[in-house]
């Protein structure tokens, strides 16, 4: 006798494991609430251009330090208007550096206004921002840095920088650790034996110093897209050995398996056995190790754009915009120029908690949810 399911229990016969995958990634609510939201941060930093309502490169000395603009509703007469306003600042103190608004004229707050020309995801040229107000006034959402640059602005296209390092460093990385832990592990003998001591030898070099002595090779009057391409590569560098050597122990519990003998003594040949047969048992793993590792490369980035052998101004990313929050005063009396290392602490912990729901949606060995 065939007993039938218990009411409102999901039965897994017959679905695909990447379906139970996701199931068991759905129950986890933090996992998925950081799925959604890296997603919209990779939206939000992706149409940067179009959101940032002012060139972040140009300088308003007049507006140096100026606080985060206030948003009203409510005239100075308590009359309520759907359009938004604000009023532009002007310095009270140039000691304290302290602004105060100058309520004689309201600034509506305009949507798809035209500014300053860019190239929207790089080659379509456009003039027409999100949002904006009529000159003199500015809207500083979270305030200005030192040069009166808008901090928002900069915070959106620096994330162009710093997230896309994490996603492009993988690309780099994990095919480069695949295929050589993948051939250490299948042929083993002479070729397992250099492959991984190189490994180990690289390993065993301090990061932050191997970063600090590849940089110090290159020269120092290169352009910032250069920059971002060598710190590109310094950092896939240095992140493939201990990938390669987890993929060399899987490779080698593989090779002898069934499915790999019955590859082998059909004659195909070793490397699309092990391209084809071998590293997509890796995959799971693989999907889990980039999500924790894109948290690296955004601090390596920020770390070297922090000591300032990184992306330089005028260009921007979140470790430049951080280090100009060094100073005591900075600290105490302008907030706002540390809203990048709240960004950043935000993002890596996304991706650690992210990793962890996939990491226990991936394992086999987990509990199928019911």
């Amino acid at each position: 006798m065939i007993n039938n399911p218990v009411q409102g229990e999901k039965s897994i016969e017959g679905r695909h494991p990447w379906l139970l995958s996701f199931d068991k990634l759905r129950s986890n609510r933090v996992a998925l609430f950081c799925l959604y939201f890296l997603a919209v941060i990779y939206v939000l930093v992706l149409l940067a251009p179009f959101l940032a309502p002012y060139d972040y490169r140009k300088n308003f000395l007049d507006k140096s330090f100026q606080s985060p603009t206030r948003i009203h509703f409510f005239t100075t007469e308590g009359k309520f208007l759907f359009r938004p306003f604000i009023y532009d600042y002007q310095m009270a103190d140039r000691i304290t550096t302290r602004y105060e608004e100058d309520k004689t004229k309201m600034y509506p707050i305009r949507f798809f206004v035209e500014g300053n020309e860019y190239k929207l995801f790089g080659f379509i040229p456009m003039k027409t921002h999100f949002f904006g107000v009529e000159a003199p006034a500015r809207i500083y959402l979270l305030g200005a840095d030192q040069y009166g640059r808008d901090v928002f602005s900069r915070l959106l296209m620096g994330g162009q920088i710093s997230l896309s390092i994490g996603l492009i460093g993988c690309l780099i990385t994990f095919p480069l650790g695949l295929l050589v832990g993948g051939i250490s592990g299948y042929y083993g003998g002479i070729w397992d034996t250099i492959i991984m001591r190189s490994s180990e030898v690289l390993m065993s070099v301090p990061g932050l110093y191997l970063i600090l002595s590849l940089r110090s090779s290159f020269p120092q009057n290169m352009s910032s897209t250069q920059v971002y391409l060598m710190i590109v590569v310094i950092l896939s560098f240095i992140g493939w050995a201990g990938f390669s050597r987890v993929i060399r122990g899987m490779v080698l519990s593989e090779r002898e398996k069934p499915y790999v003998v019955a590859a082998r003594a059909l004659g195909q040949k070793d490397l699309v056995i092990i391209i084809r047969h071998i590293l997509p048992s890796t995959l799971s793993y693989c999907i889990v190790a980039a999500t924790l590792s894109i948290p690296g490369y955004i601090l390596g980035e920020a770390a070297l754009s922090f000591i300032g052998v990184g992306i330089q101004d005028p260009d921007t990313s979140w470790g430049l915009m951080l280090a100009q929050a060094q100073s005591h005063r900075v600290l105490t009396s302008f907030w706002w120029i540390l809203s990048p290392g709240f960004v950043i602490f935000v993002v890596v912990l996304a991706f650690n908690f992210l990793g962890d729901g996939l990491r226990d949606a991936l394992d086999p060995k987990m509990k199928v949810i019911k």
